[in-house]
């Protein structure tokens, strides 16, 4: 059976890396391949070809042959200029990872879904991801490369807990009523980009999480507890709606229970963290 190191290409670029880009440059490093990061600032890592590109002005110039493309869209409007921009002025690698949302799934009523969900997004930053993935497919289909998208829910890590928040005090929706999350720990996620990039289907969807989703007052409150904080205050859905932030509430609109079969079975992915309880002790 072939590995990892059989099947990825000498050489890949990752562009917008930060934190799950740095993860997934360690692991191609480590068997033996040649990473360019491109950033604005992109990160001082031994081994890594490191390329400044300002995405808003001029899209980077990749002749490798793999892409993990992990820059965002833009905060404002409804599509992705830096990712067309690319796309229509460079010749788009062989094969392209892109890091998308659940997002794009919307509202779902705590149901348990997989890839076949229609795309129904609510949040501005969702539409975005939408708009990206149908760039990456209009290309793909005309036979310019091959594209696998993983649609990511809530990443955790160390250093991507929300310390800040529950030092504030600030509530969460009591448990009976709050909706259901998704999560994956930030070195599942560099690991499970890798694997898309091996052994992905082109033109597939992959749902990247660790199978276990819980409720938002449940990661909190966890949370709390291992940074040794209180446990954050509890409200009601009503009370939530007039005291969160819109960012903060938008989250709250939106209930969904990931399936994984997909990510397990083609991409051969078992996480290392497979839930809460596992993960966030590791984070520290």
């Amino acid at each position: 059976m072939k590995t990892l190191e059989d099947l990825l290409p000498r050489q890949a670029a990752i562009v917008g890396c930060g934190d799950v880009g740095q993860r997934v440059a360690r692991r191609l490093r480590a068997l033996g391949g040649e990473v360019t990061a491109i950033a604005r600032h992109p990160p001082d890592m031994p081994g890594l070809l490191p390329l400044a590109c300002d995405l808003d002005r001029e899209p980077p110039d990749l002749p490798q042959p793999l892409v993990f493309w992990f820059a965002p869209p833009p905060a404002s409007g409804d599509e992705d200029p830096r990712l067309r921009r690319w796309l229509d002025t460079r010749p788009p690698a062989r094969r392209i990872v892109y890091i998308s949302t659940s997002g794009v799934y919307g509202d779902c009523g705590g149901r348990w879904i997989d890839e076949d969900e229609p795309a129904r997004p609510l949040s501005a930053r969702a539409h975005r991801r939408l708009n990206a993935e149908a760039l990456l497919w209009e290309h793909a289909a005309a036979g310019e490369c091959e594209v696998m998208v993983l649609r990511v829910p809530g990443i955790y890590g160390p250093g991507r807990l929300p310390r800040e928040r529950l030092q504030q005090g600030l509530p969460v929706v009591r448990e009976e009523e709050s909706p259901y999350t998704n999560r994956i720990h930030a070195e599942d996620l560099a690991q499970a980009a890798l694997h898309a990039a091996a052994w992905g289907r082109p033109g597939r969807v992959y749902n990247v999480a660790d199978g276990q989703p819980t409720t938002m007052c449940d990661y909190f409150t966890r949370c709390a507890a291992l940074l040794g904080l209180p446990p954050p205050p509890q409200v009601s859905m009503e009370e939530a709606r007039q005291r969160f932030t819109p960012a903060m509430w938008s989250f709250m609109e939106e209930s969904k229970r990931l399936r994984t079969e997909r990510l397990r079975g083609e991409l051969r992915f078992t996480p290392a963290y497979p839930d809460l309880a596992s993960g966030l002790p590791a984070c520290f």
